[in-house]
């Protein structure tokens, strides 16, 4: 990578530790006040749900405007939300105002992470794409886990409200350094569909559902997309129930202290690191690379609520955390040779509500049962349930793979 996009991955990180932040501290601060499992599940639903529900107009809108200006304005007015939410606490009370705040910033953060996708392949289009989408993962990935070490540690010298402002200001610094790379690397991003333009997908005549009509049309037609959609849909199973879990998990169920968890989130912050400089270094194909990661989350998740001891759990951990991002890397590697350009990011922003959904859902579903069940076997059930679908997808594929070929022959 040149010099001077590394003002650009930085701000990739910033933005993503930032958001972490939040999306930790909603469900932690939620348990330390109720100390009930089942409060911090549902918070993380409703945490989460607004933001993966948006992605389809924010993809069609990466399709009209530049993404470079979406991205900063996104990073920008999530610093703002940071700051409204701890003056509307000040003023109002309620812990309900740091869930609002944080599913704000939540639907903010996908018109970043579409217009990032939609960049990606402008800004490095002579580079290979699973590098780059490696050292993508990986800056992501640093802030994923890093995040909530960070949150942990703040929390224990500061009052919530303090994290947050502190979270604004690095939403902040994200921006910036996005605006420094604008700068040194010279970036011109190609013309963009305006409102007024006559094209063919947004005529001004053009129904407002038609980017979703297109993007769902996609889906339903391109060869391959459903097959990463539903894997990826499957594996969000396991990711949800772990971050709706970890805290109660960790500091709850094995009455592990703060400080064991924030090594705990070390520990996968360097299992992480390992497993993109693999493969950003090795070149293994994109196929080699989700079977091994999707296996690996289905087995972590097994072993993380199986497991009576923390030690275990720990284990059960480190193989989700340090494979997502892996697995991600073929999952966008696969979606870029699929989807037309010229539709990428209203389909983009389909595929990921579609990839997505099971996340608050499986919040959901921690909120629900955890009170009449323990939570180690609802993780246990759904990292099973991500090895049936994954399972049922991988033999429909060879079945319909099979039927094409008796086809060709007859």
């Amino acid at each position: 990578m040149r010099v001077n996009h590394q003002a650009f991955f930085c701000s990739l990180f910033i933005a993503r530790l930032a958001d972490q932040i939040l999306l930790f501290l909603v469900p932690l601060v939620v348990f330390q006040t109720t100390r009930q499992v089942s409060w911090s599940g549902l918070a993380f639903f409703i945490e989460t749900l607004p933001r993966y529900l948006v992605f389809p107009f924010f993809g069609a809108l990466c399709d009209r405007f530049p993404p470079l200006r979406l991205m900063r304005l996104s990073q920008a007015v999530r610093a703002l939300a940071c700051f409204g939410g701890i003056a509307a606490y000040a003023l109002f009370g309620g812990i309900g105002w740091l869930i609002a705040l944080s599913a704000a910033c939540g639907v903010l953060t996908s018109q970043g992470l579409v217009a990032r996708e939609v960049m990606l392949p402008q800004i490095f289009s002579t580079q290979q794409i699973q590098k780059v989408l490696a050292y993508s993962q990986l800056a992501d990935q640093l802030g994923f886990v890093l995040g909530p070490m960070l949150a942990a540690l703040l929390l224990g010298v500061w009052r919530w409200e303090w994290v947050v402002a502190a979270t604004g200001v690095l939403f902040l610094c994200a921006d910036a350094a996005l605006f420094v790379w604008q700068r040194l690397s010279g970036f011109r991003a190609p013309a963009q569909r305006s409102a007024d333009s006559p094209a063919e997908s947004f005529a001004p005549t053009a129904h407002w559902t038609t980017p979703l009509r297109i993007a769902l049309n996609h889906v339903w037609t391109l060869p391959g997309l459903k097959k990463v959609i539903m894997l990826a849909a499957a594996e969000n199973l396991v990711i949800g129930v772990t971050l709706a879990t970890s805290a109660a998990m960790v500091t709850g169920l094995h009455a592990q202290s703060n400080r064991y968890y924030a090594g705990l989130q070390t520990a996968g912050a360097i299992a992480t690191v390992l497993v993109l400089l693999t493969v950003a270094r090795a070149g293994w194909p994109a196929r080699v690379l989700g079977l091994v990661a999707f296996v690996t989350i289905c087995a972590g998740g097994v072993i993380a609520g199986a497991s009576a001891s923390p030690w275990g759990y720990a284990l059960g951990f480190l193989l989700i955390v340090g494979f997502d991002k892996m697995f991600n890397v073929y999952i966008r590697s696969a979606r870029l040779q699929i989807i037309p350009p010229e539709d990428y990011g209203k389909t983009i922003g389909v595929a990921i509500l579609l990839n997505n959904l099971t996340q608050p859902l499986a919040g959901l579903l921690v909120g629900v049962f955890s009170a009449r069940t323990q939570t180690g076997p609802l993780i246990v059930a759904l990292s099973l349930t991500m090895g049936g679908i994954g399972a049922a997808v991988s033999i429909g594929s060879a079945l319909l793979r099979r039927k094409r070929a008796w086809a060709l022959e007859d």
